[in-house]
């Protein structure tokens, strides 16, 4: 069984793996999906024992030695690492691929003989742009399996060469299941198919993020008293004048003359005097 406990790899700005976990054991398929080609490629490395991780810890069975990881397993088709070039022919690359694999297991380096026993004569004379993605995903896949102490194999973004699942998800669900020789594989891949039930986990799905600091409370704003209306300021009305208080002098009216009597008629003073 293959166990990854938050594998992680450091890159010059930020993680090139971000801490990611898995398992995959004989007779299974695992599909890991992750959004771009570098960390893709960087777990399939890792997984293969390509690549020593920065952090966490990768097992196959019961050892975590790289040499070991790397000896029972094979890295199939990552780009820019062992993916074959496109200038080749189906025979080169055959002839290739068996000269890498130890002296004991791989016979003679003659590709004509594999490529009949192994059913790929249909394609030998073909270049390697020209074999439609199912093909290329079959003969890869069997030169990888040509070396008997292959285990576990790490295909690293088949699903670049074609959106169509059925161009690879059929062929590494027969390798896993093959009841003759049951392998661990593993697939990395952008997306997870449609409708896929079975084994699947995600890059970076042991990423911890540290909490949150608690936001510290505010101090408590203290109440405002209830507003209180002002009272209206009370008019202090002007004191009546005292009545007694004697009003402002006014000029003095010249007092009216005495009634005048009339002056005495001389004729009536006499008959006054004459009656008496």
């Amino acid at each position: 069984m293959l166990s990854v406990q938050q594998l992680q790899i450091n890159g010059r700005r930020g993680d090139l793996l971000p801490a990611t976990s898995l398992q995959v054991r004989r007779g299974e398929l695992l599909l890991v999906a992750g959004e771009g080609q570098d960390q893709r490629t960087a777990l399939a490395l890792a997984l293969s024992g390509r690549m020593k991780p920065s952090n966490g810890v990768l097992s196959w069975d019961t050892t975590t030695k790289t040499k070991k990881i790397r000896l029972a397993s094979a890295l199939v088709d990552s780009p820019g690492v062992n993916e074959p070039e496109q200038h080749l022919s189906v025979r080169d690359l055959v002839t290739e691929d068996l000269s890498l694999i130890p002296r004991r297991y791989r016979g003679a380096l003659l590709s004509k003989p594999w490529l009949k026993v192994n059913s790929f004569e249909d394609i030998a004379g073909l270049w390697i742009e020209q074999i439609p993605a199912a093909r290329r995903l079959e003969l890869l896949t069997a030169l990888a399996l040509a070396d008997p102490a292959t285990d576990l194999l790490v295909v690293d973004s088949p699903d670049r060469h074609s959106a169509d699942p059925s161009a690879w998800l059929p062929r590494l669900q027969a390798l896993a299941s093959d009841a003759g020789r049951p392998l661990a594989v593993v697939a990395v891949v952008a997306a997870l198919p449609e409708n896929w039930t079975g084994a699947a986990a995600v890059i970076g799905n042991s990423v911890t993020h540290p909490p949150e600091p608690e936001a510290e409370p505010k101090p408590a704003q203290p109440t405002p008293a209830a507003a209180v209306e002002p009272k209206p300021a009370t008019v202090v009305e002007p004191k009546a004048k005292h009545a007694a208080e004697p009003a402002p002098a006014t000029p003095e009216q010249p007092e009216a003359p005495a009634a005048v009597k009339p002056a005495a008629h001389p004729e009536s003073e006499n008959l006054q005097r004459t009656a008496k």
